[in-house]
């Protein structure tokens, strides 16, 4: 895989090309899109995809998390939950990362589900 790589805060990732970072973050985010597809009856909230960026909306209205691939950083933002995530390409790991906690993609939007709606049940597979 072509790349460089960068510091950030501490935490050295890659900086890969960008066909390859929208291959892999449209892969990423269509993975996530089914399991919270899968996820939605008992989770209450529903996953939609929109022009490449994917919305979860809750049935209470109480807040919307967003799921956006950003280019020219080579990174994954999510909104959610009134903070900004920033997941970079580890290539160490094959994922994108958090860097803050280590947390992939999927564990950490379970965990933010699970905080915002205080159901535990849900599980993203």
């Amino acid at each position: 895989m072509e790349g460089r790589q960068v510091q950030l805060g501490g935490y050295t990732g890659c900086m890969i090309d960008e066909a390859t970072f929208r291959r892999l973050s449209d892969s990423v985010l269509e993975d996530l899109k089914q399991s919270l597809i899968e996820a939605e009856e008992d989770g209450g909230f529903e996953a939609e995809e929109k022009n490449g960026v994917l919305n979860v909306l809750f049935e209470d209205d109480s807040a919307k998390f967003v799921f956006t691939p950003n280019t020219p950083v080579r990174q994954i933002w999510i909104s959610a939950i009134s903070t900004s995530f920033k997941l970079e390409y580890n290539q160490t790991t094959e994922a994108f990362t958090l860097p803050k906690t280590g947390e992939t993609l999927k564990p950490l939007t379970q965990r933010l589900l699970r905080e915002h709606t205080g159901n535990q049940d849900i599980v993203l597979v």
